[in-house]
């Protein structure tokens, strides 16, 4: 389902979607958007996953934002409303970083929550 920015279920940060837009630029595997999801595991329960796909589902919802598609299925999408996924950078480490207000509990890594 293609939804406006205001409907999706996350926040992405300005930086978060350049970010992503030159990851997928340098994917050798020509894809087409990025997809959000979340699946068990890590040592809170669930862990984040970012990947490039080119599959949009029924249950998906699909937003572009600044010529970036980004994809998140229905059951991730009910589990992260109001996350935000932002770029952090520093000199310890660069990389993606989920705000999640809903989680219970973090893993020491910041990949993995539990709610």
């Amino acid at each position: 389902m293609n939804v406006s920015v205001e409907e999706f279920p996350l926040i992405i940060t300005d930086i978060a979607v350049e970010k992503a837009k030159e990851a997928l630029e340098a994917d050798e595997d020509n894809k087409s958007h990025l997809r959000i999801a979340l699946q068990g595991g890590g040592c809170s329960g669930l862990q984040y996953k970012l990947d490039f796909d080119n599959n949009v589902g029924d249950e998906d919802w699909v937003v572009e934002m600044d010529g970036l598609t980004i994809v998140i299925d229905g059951h991730s999408a009910t589990i992260l409303q109001g996350t935000t996924l932002d770029y952090t950078s520093n000199l310890m480490a660069s990389g993606f970083k989920f705000v999640n207000p809903t989680a219970k509990r973090h893993c020491g890594c910041g990949s993995s929550f539990g709610y």
